[in-house]
């Protein structure tokens, strides 16, 4: 196992290493919604020609934060656009290490609290309108798009989305895949000891005739030109046909580390056997477990989560034996810079 000591002394590094670029900026905002009372905290962090002082984002007494100047203007120039989407029960502040990084390496990145999934929303009637979740995203790509002057101007036919857990479900609904609510449930009696399937009966998202057609509905948005999924789930109910005809380029990242609630060969694996085979890579990454691709823990965060919620503490867990989270998230980001820099055909974005 790591130790403390290796994880400080990784993250010590990784910040020194962002230090050397210019700052990156960071701003906070709601987006309203007067037809669905739906409102988003979103977050973007976006290149900035700044030398004012950072501060921390997302720094808690658990996971290890991320420094942005708030509030400063953006640099000059068209930047590409990532979207995240965190997991069930998750928040913005979980893909902070990505964000941060690809902010660095000049693409905006704007992230969103999904009502009713986040940790600091768990309202049963928002989390049940599950089909909500991609809509969140394109509402998100249409606030960034539309004020240049606040984020930097988007470049054209350069829109990715990147999700995590349930957020790689809703990150394949946003390109095009197709979710069979049916198809789903009998796949849940064949394979009941899967978390997507305790998750999704907790949510509920099927429970009504308008929910259910609202989950199987083509939420696809045709701005997004790249589609990147970190150990997902639910991917068991998205339709062949829809999955054979994915209209963007795909990377499914899994994690290796055994799984009975969520393994690779039922989840990732599966998915990325039904996408076409010309535009879509599978990476499986062996010391991976599937809460490192959340923020790098910090000393005595198990503790802290155990005391608050027992069991809560597996957050913080790796593979045994395995790297420093820190290191599996280096990968992680130098995978996803070098697929959307091929995917877009300009190689200069490459790590």
């Amino acid at each position: 196992m790591k130790t403390a000591f290796g994880a400080l002394f990784l993250i010590c590094l990784t910040a020194s290493a962002l230090a050397d670029d210019n700052p990156v900026g960071f701003q906070s905002s709601t987006l309203l919604d007067t037809h669905n009372d739906r409102a988003l905290e979103m977050v973007v962090w976006y290149p900035s020609a700044t030398t004012a002082t950072t501060q921390l984002i997302a720094d808690n007494a658990v996971f290890v934060g991320a420094s942005a100047v708030r509030d400063t203007p953006p640099a000059a120039g068209e930047h590409p656009l990532v979207v995240l989407s965190h997991g069930f029960g998750g928040n913005w502040g979980n893909q902070t290490w990505l964000a941060s990084a690809l902010a660095h390496k000049g693409y905006i990145v704007a992230a969103v609290n999904h009502p009713g999934t986040t940790s600091r929303d768990r309202s049963p009637q928002a989390a049940a309108q599950l089909w909500q979740r991609p809509v969140d995203l394109s509402r998100a790509i249409e606030a960034v798009t539309t004020q240049p002057e606040k984020f930097g101007l988007v470049a054209k036919r350069r829109i990715a989305v990147v999700g995590h857990s349930l957020g790689g479900w809703t990150a394949m609904e946003i390109v095009g895949a197709r979710f069979d609510p049916d198809r789903f449930a009998r796949d849940c009696k064949a394979h009941p000891q899967l978390s997507s399937c305790t998750v999704y009966q907790q949510m509920n998202p099927a429970s009504t005739s308008a929910l259910k057609a609202g989950l199987a509905a083509d939420l696809r948005d045709k701005r997004v030109t790249a589609v990147v999924t970190l150990d997902l789930g639910l991917s068991r109910g998205l339709t062949d046909e829809s999955l054979a005809a994915l209209p963007v380029p795909a990377l499914v990242i899994a994690a290796g580390v055994p799984s009975q609630e969520l393994p690779a060969q039922l989840e990732s694996a599966n998915l990325a056997k039904r996408l076409p085979q010309a535009s879509s890579r599978y990476v499986e990454i062996g010391d991976a477990s599937h809460f490192s691709f959340m923020s790098v823990c910090k000393p005595g965060a198990v503790a802290l989560l155990e005391e608050a919620v027992p069991g809560d503490g597996i957050i913080c867990g790796d593979g045994d034996n395995g790297r420093p989270r820190g290191l599996i998230q280096q990968q992680i980001t130098a995978l996803i810079i070098e697929f959307l820099a091929q995917s877009s055909g300009n190689r200069e974005d490459i790590l």
